[in-house]
């Protein structure tokens, strides 16, 4: 369907990402614009005209000076998950660390035993209602791990699950098989690790060549020495990596991604201001998960010192039932802004144009000519409110590769 939005305020990042530095936070930014979308595409922006001429066009959008920006890309989430974790969250509220309920066999490995216990169509379900919220928020692009599953079996089930609800929803999912996550108690750890390298990586390698391969480098999870077993392996079967690293301890995960060209590090509250400058020169792009620090402990990223050095940073929700019960990435860009350095513009450029770029995606993340039609039509006609106002609804539209899939308030 041809779309013509017009009179909108275009906001958007100079291109496809990763935009870094100081790129970052110099968007382009048109304050009357039409927007025309054909084919899915967007095929030219151009200076809003009152009179200009609609023929031909299926349906015409009236924007009357609101901001449209490309839609939301979070690059990070565990949604493929069974059950909950109320009962320790009320035990972080009386004093309870994360860690302590994961020593107790709580934590990610409550997720798994209910992972286990569930059906693959289950979950596919479980996805599937999660992709539609995330819509219709104004996420377009979606990343979802395994990583609840610990064996071969289980980590293709969540795999398979997540590709089934995918191939339903209205926008693009991008998979990860986060193999090293937590040890699997029931094994030692070094019969743990040599199953996930030897077993369940050959495995996820069969069924879903170059899916990329993440790891949870963390105390009481992988260690280092045992992470880069694993994501050197991965890379040499042509898997792009991906890690979890300095969430609670710095143990030296920035410079194995960096050693090992990982496409992204992820968390990031424990890097000190040198690491995270260090990082930049890189190439890797750093995530930060401010949802997590809201939800747990009050630690945030800093991207600042990134930034500033050049490099480039993300920002995704990280969702999952433990540590980030939500999927909102206005909450996330809102937390980004108040939490971890960044400015509204880059909180922007972190959430779209980078976020793409971690996921893969040169085609969207940005408005221009040429780009897939991934949009989202603000209620303001200011950006900063999106970041601004907590807890409000700010998206009066979604739009996915042309089509029109939340309207309201238009």
């Amino acid at each position: 369907m041809s779309v013509l939005i017009r009179d909108c305020r275009v906001v958007t990042p100079n291109g496809p990402g990763p935009q870094r530095g100081k790129a970052m936070g110099e968007l382009e930014v048109m304050p009357r614009a039409d927007v025309w979308i054909e084919g899915g595409v967007i095929a030219r922006v151009r200076s809003h005209e009152p009179g200009a001429a609609s023929a031909g066009v299926a349906r015409v959008i009236e924007a009357r000076g609101r901001v449209l920006m490309p839609g939301f890309v979070d690059c990070h989430t565990h949604a493929c998950f069974a059950g909950d974790r109320l009962e320790e969250w009320e035990r972080r509220l009386r004093g309870a660390t994360y860690q302590e309920i994961l020593a107790s066999g709580g934590g990610i490995m409550a997720t798994v035993r209910a992972v286990r216990g569930a059906s693959e169509g289950t979950l596919r379900e479980f996805v599937a209602e999660r992709l539609a919220s995330m819509l219709a928020g104004g996420t377009t692009a979606v990343e979802i791990k395994s990583g609840y599953g610990l064996t071969a079996a289980d980590e293709l089930k969540m795999l398979r699950a997540s590709a089934a609800a995918a191939a339903e929803w209205a926008g693009t999912v991008r998979l990860t098989a986060l193999l090293g996550h937590a040890m699997d108690p029931a094994v030692s750890p070094s019969e743990y690790v040599r199953r996930t390298i030897h077993e369940t990586l050959p495995a996820i390698h069969a069924e879903f060549p170059g899916i990329a391969v993440d790891a949870f480098l963390e105390a009481g999870a992988w260690s280092l020495a045992d992470t880069r077993k694993l994501l050197s392996a991965a890379r040499g079967l042509g898997h792009p990596v991906r890690l979890h690293a300095d969430q609670f301890t710095s143990m030296g995960g920035v410079a194995l991604a960096a050693e090992l060209g990982a496409v992204s590090v992820d968390h990031l509250e424990a890097s000190s201001p040198d690491t995270l400058a260090s990082l930049a020169g890189s190439g890797v792009i750093g995530v930060a998960l401010p949802i997590c620090g809201l939800h747990l402990d009050n630690r945030y990223a800093n991207l600042r010192p990134l930034i500033d050095a050049g490099g480039a940073g993300a920002v995704a929700t990280n969702f999952n039932p433990g540590s980030a019960p939500s999927h909102s990435m206005p909450l996330a860009g809102a937390l980004a802004v108040r939490r971890c350095g960044l400015t509204p513009a880059e909180a922007i450029t972190a959430t779209t144009a980078n976020a793409a770029a971690v996921l893969g995606f040169m085609d969207r993340g940005f408005i221009a000519a040429g780009a897939r039609a991934d949009l989202v039509l603000l209620t303001h006609a200011d950006e900063r409110r999106l970041w601004h106002d907590l807890g409000a609804d700010a998206v009066a539209m979604v739009m996915s590769a042309g089509e029109i899939l939340r309207e309201s308030c238009a």
